[in-house]
């Protein structure tokens, strides 16, 4: 076989040296003429975070990780050792180094084993990009062709950037930075003298010598390249001992898989693009992945959460886990839950009471009644089922009380709500398409993202501010505020002073919590003066998870967040010049309680009366009886039975707790003293 080797060999060798010594002419026609193959295939497609730093890459077609390299980013110590082992004359010679292929097909002839190759680099690289092989005369000649063709057309540089992104390491690696992140766990800028020669030795038996199926020949190949270079004089022999005391690793390492989801969709969105430059931070994106994981513990298999991170003032996504492991098939880990469309509870209260703010319906201080009211066929309940009267409306917003935010929403009209939801860049969606009072509650559909790119406008003094993920991409919305940068003020200030979850930092975070109906999801989204974070908890399925509450699951992951973004908040905003911080007493009369539009133009003529229910009717009650009053001066006070049932509401419609069946007395007395009743049968 030896002796056959040898042959052919030198029978090649022959046809080189013909070939040669025909006329100079015939020759360049020869080389000129050769039709070169694809010179760049599809890399694999990567995303990087703001740093440049991996965060997800993708196969090829054929499954294979080709991750792209170029020569400043190779360790420079690595590429002495490959020309060294493999081409010491790459810079000198013209694709074929005579020299060397006569030495190797002598040293095989004389020694009955091959001791040397000669293929050169540039021979190597031809035969790399049409995969040919080495055994038949063909073959040979056409990469020695090849080689030549190539060492005119490229630069010396640029056929070894081929080679550094064409050379097997065994599997589906392909390319010297595909081998780094698989063995090492790391690019190829800075290696050691073991993992370097190890890289030079692979590509010459990929699958022989791969270290995670054959770690002893791996182990065998890479000491006999440290010898070369010591032989060579490329290390010190003490640098080659200590290189083979380093172990090789006897498992591949896995790819980054951060941002899986945000990764996914910027692939998605731009198909033809190689390289995707996001504005995640990978280190803040791993941590906040981990969050998002340990959140989970003890709570069930079916329980998800998602986690969005972004800088207020720029508009830039630092991190996104759409879940808490994309790979959890129980959680459907797949479904990007920072974009699904959910019920947001109460979150959208803060927009709510900025907009009353904004339209001098109302101020932090104003008092608001919490009483049962009726808003036509419409009865909302606060979500314990209690009422606590008169109060002022920045404890209303902390307590996240139901019957003051309809009454506000009332007033603005759904409308105005919906038009300012989409000022923000919110897109909500309504069952049926037309809003009523109940997406004060959170009767419509919106996504996490939407929830924390309206804190963003917030926390940027009503500005509405957009929610990037991509370099460069434009955080400005064309629209106007949201509200002024009084209101918005405000809003910081109340959610500022709600009272942080147990063990977490008191520090100045603005928040706010919400569960929607049939505890579906669970949110808490807040901000600094820097960033905003928004949480939410739920089964991605949609379906009920009990016991969860925006306060108790969500609120807690909230903090963790922030304190994983810097030790400390950045502060919030001071207070406008125009902001009027005073008492409810000091406010202007008109701001002193709350009234709806309604009720200001109203003009009470004599005595009040009992409209509903008339006197002398039988009523259909199950626990709640509603009534309305005619006419008299508010605040009104409603008995039952001689019974105080409601005291001092402003309200003409309310809604009284009553037990029944039977007959009842029912008396209103006005602000006046004046009372009218109505005696009824309750059934």
């Amino acid at each position: 076989m030896i002796r056959k080797l040898a042959r052919h060999g030198i029978l090649i060798l022959a046809l080189v040296l013909l070939v040669t010594a025909l006329a100079r002419d015939q020759f360049d026609t020869w080389v000129d003429t050769t039709e070169l193959p694809p010179l760049t295939t599809p890399p694999s497609t990567e995303v990087l975070d703001r740093n440049g730093y991996l965060l997800r890459a993708y196969t090829v077609a054929n499954g294979r990780w080709r991750l792209r390299t170029t020569l400043k980013s190779t360790d420079p110590d690595y590429i002495k050792m490959l020309i060294a082992y493999e081409d010491k004359r790459f810079y000198i010679h013209s694709g074929v180094d005579l020299r060397a292929m006569t030495r190797a097909m002598w040293q095989a002839a004389t020694n009955g084993k091959v001791i040397s190759g000669g293929s050169t680099l540039t021979m190597q690289v031809a035969r790399l990009l049409e995969a040919s092989g080495t055994g038949k005369w063909s073959g040979k000649l056409r990469q020695i062709r090849l080689a030549l063709a190539l060492e005119r057309h490229l630069t010396k540089d640029e056929i070894l950037t081929l080679y550094l992104n064409w050379a097997p390491f065994g599997g589906n690696l392909e390319g010297v930075r595909s081998a780094t992140r698989a063995y090492f766990g790391k690019d190829p800028r800075r290696l050691t003298p073991a993992q370097a020669a190890l890289l030079v030795a692979l590509p010459q038996a990929p699958e022989t010598r791969r270290p995670d199926r054959n770690l002893e020949n791996a182990y065998t190949a890479r000491d006999r390249v440290l010898a070369r270079m010591v032989r060579d004089r490329i290390i010190s022999n003490e640098a080659a001992e200590g290189a083979k005391s380093e172990p090789i690793p006897a498992k591949k390492q896995q790819f980054p898989l951060l941002a899986p989801h945000l990764a996914d969709m910027a692939r998605m969105q731009e198909l033809t693009q190689d390289i995707h430059h996001l504005t995640i931070d990978a280190i803040l994106q791993q941590q906040i992945e981990q969050l998002a994981t340990t959140a989970l513990t003890g709570k069930g298999e079916r329980l998800s959460v998602a986690i969005l991170v972004a800088d207020h003032k720029t508009g830039d996504i630092l991190a996104s886990a759409g879940s808490s492991n994309y790979r959890d098939d129980a959680r459907l880990g797949y479904v990007d839950m920072t974009r699904a469309l959910r019920s947001p509870g109460s979150t959208l209260k803060p927009l709510i009471y900025g907009m009353a703010f904004d339209q001098g319906l109302a101020h932090p201080e104003t008092l608001i009644d919490d009483t049962p009211t009726m808003f036509g066929s419409y009865f909302p309940q606060n979500f314990d089922g209690k009422f606590r009267g008169p109060l002022r409306i920045r404890r209303a917003l902390q307590l996240s009380l139901n019957i003051p935010a309809v009454k506000l929403t009332d007033a603005l009209g759904p409308a105005k709500l919906m038009a300012n939801l989409r000022r923000a860049g919110v897109k909500p969606v309504v069952p049926g398409g037309k809003p009523g009072l109940a997406i004060a509650l959170g009767g419509l559909g919106v996504t996490l993202k939407d929830l924390v790119q309206l804190y963003a406008g917030l926390a940027q003094q009503g500005k509405p501010r957009a929610l990037v993920f991509r370099i460069g991409e434009d955080a400005t919305l064309n629209t106007r505020p949201m509200m002024s940068p009084v209101a918005a003020w405000y809003v910081s200030d109340v959610l500022s002073g709600l009272t942080p979850p147990p063990n977490a930092p008191r520090n100045a975070l603005a928040y706010k919590t919400g569960t929607s109906y049939g505890h579906r999801d669970a949110w808490a989204i807040g901000f600094d003066g820097q960033h905003v974070v928004g949480v939410w908890m739920g089964r991605a399925d949609g379906t009920p998870a009990p016991g969860a509450f925006g306060g108790d699951l969500a609120a807690p992951v909230l903090f963790e967040a922030f304190s994983r973004i810097k030790p400390d908040y950045t502060p919030l905003r001071p207070p406008p010049p125009s902001a009027l911080t005073v008492t409810n007493a000091e406010l202007p009369l008109p701001l002193q309680r709350f009234k709806s539009r309604t009720e200001i133009f109203e003009k009470p003529k004599g005595a009040p009366k009992v409209a509903f229910p008339p006197d002398g009717t039988e009523v259909d009650a199950e626990g709640f009886l509603m009534v309305k009053v005619r006419d008299g001066i508010a605040p009104f006070t409603w008995l039952a039975n001689g019974k105080p049932m409601l005291i001092a509401t402003h309200d003409r419609q309310s809604v009284l707790k009553i037990s029944g069946p039977g007959f009842l007395t029912l008396s209103v007395i006005d602000a006046r003293g004046r009372s009218a009743q109505s005696r009824v049968r309750l059934n």
